[in-house]
């Protein structure tokens, strides 16, 4: 159905009106212009604080101004969707040794997948009202300064922990544009709401974030190194982890909530009701063992459409060994020991490492008996040399 004109504040309540009934928690209008965090974000860059990922340092011309993306574009629309607490969710239990170690966003369904639908129906709805109008999504994805728009957009203030957050809702929400040939006037959230005074600043003096943080990632206010980052080290990085990262990630799987768990404004937040982002009951009943044993055909059919497969079948299991040698869980030798035969180089690395972690009779016999064949990868040896000595010098005491 064709719209008649609006005027640019008439087109951005009804915008946000339609981003509403497709599901979004909140939404806001915002002008294109070029970014005034651009020079940060490159001092971010300049000072390595994006560890592997080369790819975010580039198309930086277009993170100085988006306009550059599309031909006309002139406003966006931002939406948020809420993913913790979720109506109908039982938090897994704090000694779940897999879910309470997976960052709550990507227990459920790829969020990129269940904004995009709703983004795209947004668009068809748009394009169909006002014939002419061209508009490109985003969820994650584009060489967007996202958090820059959406805080002009009245979705939340930024914090120290780098997050996005909201004075009612928290930090727990995920973000998306529609980036539009429109003209429509700026409108933000937090006016649709009713807000008497938008937030400038919801921080104050308090630091509990970087306070909590257990590997110092949050090197000062706004300021967040993924060298130090628990989830860059569980999800973005391929390959073995170094010794340092190891010992970083703990017993955490995929992704890191402490910053967020941490905060006042996260303890009563109301729940949204996204049955799609809750996870799913074949995925709940995996625990930490059975990730680590799973093969590709189970992890194929568990984990379809779940933003976890970022990080790889190798990735996870790797991420599960690791886990389970800062557990020191004896019950585990046994799963851990036949790993050290994986068919992936990185995962009996890594299965190595976490038994010299667990240590005992048990551990030592496993390594030792793989150490013993001939035929023995030489990188996978010199990770059981290593075990050994820590179990050896654990056990040094007891010896004399």
């Amino acid at each position: 159905m064709v719209e008649t004109p609006a005027t640019p504040a008439e087109l951005s309540r009804r915008l946000v009106a339609w981003a509403l009934d497709e599901g979004f928690d909140r939404a806001g209008v915002v002008r294109l212009e070029p970014s005034r965090q651009i020079d940060a974000f490159e001092r971010w860059l300049e000072r390595g604080d994006h560890a592997g990922m080369e790819w975010i340092a580039r198309r930086t011309e277009l993170r100085r101004d988006p306009r550059g993306l599309w031909p006309g574009l002139r406003s966006a629309l931002c939406v948020a969707l809420q993913y913790h607490p979720l109506v109908g969710e039982d938090e897994p239990a704090a000694d779940d040794a897999l879910w309470s170690r997976v960052a709550r966003y990507a227990r459920g369904r790829d969020y990129h997948e269940v904004m995009t639908k709703r983004l795209r129906r947004l668009e068809q709805r748009i394009v169909a009202a006002f014939p002419g109008a061209a508009a490109r999504w985003y969820v994650d994805t584009g060489p967007i300064l996202e958090r820059e728009m959406a805080a002009r957009a009245g979705l939340g203030v930024q914090a120290k922990n780098t997050h996005l957050l909201h004075r009612v809702h928290g930090s727990y929400f995920l973000l998306g544009e529609l980036l539009l040939t429109l003209d429509a006037a700026p409108l933000r959230a937090d006016e649709v709401e009713g807000a008497a005074d938008p937030a400038t600043d919801l921080c104050g003096r308090c630091t509990r974030c970087l306070d909590h943080c257990p590997t110092d990632a949050l090197r000062a206010p706004y300021r967040l190194d993924a060298n130090r980052c628990i989830s860059y080290w569980t999800i973005e990085h391929r390959g073995d982890l170094p010794e340092a990262a190891r010992e970083m990630v703990g017993e955490w799987v995929f992704g890191c909530d402490i910053c967020q768990e941490v905060c006042p404004y996260n303890v009563k937040v109301p729940a949204a009701d996204h049955p799609e982002l809750r996870l799913p009951p074949e995925r709940r009943a995996l625990d930490l063992v059975g990730l680590l044993r799973l093969g590709r055909d189970e992890y194929v059919e568990r984990f379809r459409k779940s933003p976890m497969k970022r990080a790889k079948l190798e990735g996870l299991r790797r991420n599960a060994a690791v886990a389970l040698g800062h557990r020191g869980d004896t019950a585990a030798v046994g799963a851990l020991a036949a790993t050290l035969d994986d068919a992936s180089a990185v995962v009996a690395r890594h299965a190595a490492w976490a038994l010299g972690e667990v240590g005992g009779a048990e551990a030592r016999s496993a390594l030792s008996a793989r150490r013993a064949d001939p035929m023995l990868e030489p990188s996978l040896g010199v990770e059981i040399d290593r075990a050994l000595a820590r179990i050896d010098a654990a056990n040094w005491p007891a010896a004399y």
